[in-house]
Formats: C-alpha cells, sequence, structure tokens
C-alpha cells in the first residue's frame, strides 16, 4: 500500500482557526473550487521517514519551510490502494512566496503535446467552515481531527 504524508496549517485569527489549503493544479481542476482544495501532501518515497515525507511535500507544493513543531494528527485509508498519513502545526508565516514544483502531461488529450503545469495553482487560508466546504472530500476527516485536537488542548 502506497502512504502519502502531509501536514495540515493552521493558524489563528480573530479567535477563529483558519487552515492553509492549496489547489489542485492543471487543466483538470482550472474551474473548479469545491472539492478542489488540499492539504499539502504526497507520496512517501522508499526508505524516507514519513515526517520527512510530509515536511518534504509542503516545501514542495507551496515553497514554506517549515520549523515549528510538526505534532501527528491522524492516518486514514483515503483509497483502496493509499494511506494519507497527516501531521499538523501551527504556521503564521508569510505564504506571499508561494511557489509549487510542476508536473507534465500531454494536453489537449490527445494532441501528442506535452505542457507543464504547477501541482498546486494557489494557496489560501480557510476558516474551519470555509474548509469543509473546499477541501477535496476524501481529506475532510483531516479537518474534523483537527478540530477535536485543538479543542482538546484548550
Amino acid at each position: 500500500m502506497k502512504k502519502s504524508a502531509g501536514i495540515l496549517l493552521y493558524k489563528k485569527e480573530k479567535e477563529q482557526i483558519m487552515v492553509l489549503l492549496a489547489h489542485f493544479g492543471g487543466p483538470y481542476w482550472e474551474n473548479k473550487n469545491q472539492g478542489a482544495w488540499s492539504v499539502q501532501k504526497g507520496i512517501v518515497e522508499t526508505k524516507e521517514k514519513v515526517i520527512d515525507a510530509a515536511k518534504r511535500e509542503v516545501q514542495e507544493e507551496t515553497n514554506l519551510l517549515i520549523n515549528n513543531s510538526v505534532t501527528f494528527l491522524a492516518s486514514r485509508k483515503v483509497s483502496k490502494k493509499k494511506l494519507a498519513i497527516m501531521f499538523y502545526s501551527y504556521f503564521d508565516g508569510d505564504i506571499s512566496n508561494f511557489k509549487s514544483n510542476t508536473f507534465k502531461i500531454e494536453w489537449p488529450k490527445n494532441s501528442n503535446q506535452m505542457k507543464e503545469f504547477p501541482e498546486m495553482d494557489k494557496l489560501k487560508w480557510f476558516t474551519i467552515t470555509e474548509a469543509y466546504n473546499y477541501i477535496h472530500p476524501s481529506q475532510k476527516f483531516f479537518i474534523s481531527k483537527l478540530e477535536e485536537k485543538l479543542i482538546e488542548s484548550k
């Protein structure tokens, strides 16, 4: 089973919890908004520590360095072949230098032309309520787990 790892970044703003989500890049997601946002995460490489993969994926997909402590949030099977392992961390840094790694696909389909797209094309802070509306449905579980953890720690 493949493993993916990521870090759900959050901050407090005017007594509200905000979470940082990234919008999927590429032509398929271009005109979609609800369900098209994600926690920064990706595949854990062979022999790579899960926490190291999570930090690497955040950096690759956002250009952000996470220096704060990172805590295990939860893990969940998100498909028949993939387990998502999520961490969380407080982050109140600057996101204006957002830049994502890229990927190439044939576009338009069957055109024999390869085009390059950013893996993530936008980065934005959402309230918890907004996040439930915009995050990919397979990741809503992690938003609820973050809510639980932050309520426990009060």
